[in-house]
């Protein structure tokens, strides 16, 4: 049920967004990050009406024009003019549950109180968040340095009654969205558009969800697994303790344990094995998933700290009468964590398309391509070859984006990121991985069916029984394209974690 969080100064994790995001819960703003917001705000405008020297971005230009000075009477229509010509953003649109995200994001590192923001600059970011009312915000454009000024410029247009957004399935106008809710525009003041363009929060969104989906395709890859195991007819020795306490890489242990709980009162792993070995693809599977998790488990502490981090600039120390320019909105530690991220979520997909074409290749027992009658039926034929092409695909976008650099803003600016490239790519491979899983879940429990009347473990077969009432056993050919897309919806929801609590 949908409640409310108080936005405040506490740390927030990458669980506690998910719940909010999840429940739908409504934002509001702390008593005490409204009064740091004000201060900040008043100490800005105090600063401005005293200051000798000019200060960036404040009351100069931008990027390589930071040595133009402008004058009390244009700083208004300088912060318009920032965003509105930064709003270059072009390609496919950012999908709404990122740009969801990043309003809450934004609000999230304007609230600590060093960027000088008006209160109703950031209630408004609220109000859209809170409505879901979402800005229409490009993929590209975010060369990951200075923030991602093009997706924030779009973000942010609305808030002038510019731009585009997405409301209840209609595309509005941003000033027909105002007229919705007889809201008026907001009138940017002195830093407002630098503070709203300056920051990563397109990609600590894109990151933060894909965190959160990969956190969910670790479990179901180590359940996936030991029910491939399963039906291969496997061993369950690779998979105990005293091999992974002589190699105590956490992620290896932790998998290992994992697939040992899962197999816990199996039949089938009381029948006599007739081989010795297993390939590669299940025998390593604590090796491969482990390490993928030990490279989860990193990219999660970047974005966490991301999450709670200020990211514009220049930022503001009323305390210490101080307004620093720096360089906090540059994406290099989200980028190379995203890049890693990828990585990690293909070496998922690419050990299951392995036991996915272990599996339909006719050995041990089992029928070629899992159907009676291949030859007449192709069975699970070419929904291997589906996997296989995604894996490849897979590849291709695990080339880093973050070893690009590209020299911008006549130079001022001459080493960026790509760090909303490395996002993009992300969210492609994490979906891409959700595909090939709910692949290899219908392959094993299709193979499962011809160990009958041996069973599997307790655990597993409540898996098996789950998926049964979305998705009915192959006895001949059909259209499997539905059957995939109602497994991939299976991957995503079944609370896989629960089975290894």
């Amino acid at each position: 049920m949908a409640g409310q969080h108080l936005v405040s100064l506490a740390p927030l994790s990458l669980r506690e967004i998910k719940g909010i995001l999840q429940s739908r819960a409504t934002l509001a703003l702390s008593e005490e990050v409204e009064q740091r917001i004000d201060a900040s705000h008043a100490y800005l405008h105090q600063h401005l009406t005293s200051a000798q020297k000019p200060v960036y971005g404040i009351n100069t230009g931008f990027g390589a024009l930071c040595n133009t000075t402008i004058s009390p009477g244009n700083l208004e229509t300088l912060q318009r003019n920032l965003v509105m010509s930064h709003a270059c953003g072009t390609g496919e649109e950012i999908p709404a549950e990122i740009v969801k995200l990043m309003l809450f994001l934004k609000v999230q590192s304007l609230s600590y109180g060093y960027s000088g923001v008006q209160l109703s600059t950031v209630r408004r970011l609220l109000a859209f968040f809170n409505r879901e009312v979402y800005p229409i915000v490009y993929q590209q454009g975010s060369l990951g340095a200075s923030g991602d000024l093009a997706p924030l410029a779009h973000l942010c247009l609305p808030l002038m009654g510019l731009g585009e957004v997405r409301f209840q399935e209609f595309k509005l106008k941003g000033h027909e969205i105002l007229d919705i809710f007889s809201w008026e525009p907001i009138r940017l003041q002195a830093k407002e558009g630098l503070a709203l363009l300056n920051g990563t929060q397109m990609m600590t969104a894109y990151g933060t969800i894909i965190c959160l989906k990969a956190r969910q395709l670790s479990a179901a890859a180590d359940v996936l697994a030991a029910l491939s195991l399963e039906a291969f007819d496997g061993l369950a020795a690779p998979f105990l303790p005293q091999i992974h306490n002589v190699r105590p890489h956490g992620g290896q242990r932790k998998t290992a344990a994992r697939i040992l709980q899962l197999l816990a009162g199996s039949e089938l792993q009381q029948k006599e094995k007739a081989q010795v070995q297993d390939p590669y693809s299940f025998r390593c599977v604590p090796q491969v998933h482990g390490a993928s998790l030990d490279a989860l488990e990193y990219a999660e502490k970047v974005f966490t700290t991301e999450v709670n981090s200020v990211t514009d600039n220049p930022n503001i120390f009323p305390e210490e009468d101080l307004i620093l320019s720096g360089g906090n909105f540059h994406g290099q530690p989200l980028a190379l964590a995203l890049d890693f991220l990828s990585i990690a979520l293909a070496e998922w997909g690419s050990i299951s398309e392995r036991r996915t074409f272990q599996l339909i290749s006719g050995q041990r027992g089992l029928p070629q391509f899992l159907i009676q009658e291949p030859g007449l039926n192709s069975g699970f034929m070419i929904p291997q070859y589906t996997a296989a092409s995604i894996v490849s695909q897979n590849k291709q976008l695990c080339t880093p984006a973050s070893v690009d650099s590209i020299v911008s803003s006549n130079g001022q600016e001459d080493h960026v990121s790509m760090g909303a490239n490395a996002a993009t790519k992300a969210y492609q491979v994490v979906l891409n991985v959700e595909r090939i899983l709910a692949i290899e879940l219908m392959a094993a429990v299709q193979a499962l069916e011809f160990r009958r009347p041996l069973r599997t473990s307790p655990v597993l077969e409540k898996v098996v029984e789950a998926f049964r009432m979305q998705v009915m056993p192959l006895e001949q050919d059909r259209v499997l394209q539905p059957d995939i897309e109602k497994s991939i919806k299976f991957i995503q929801d079944f609370p896989f974690e629960e089975l290894m609590a």
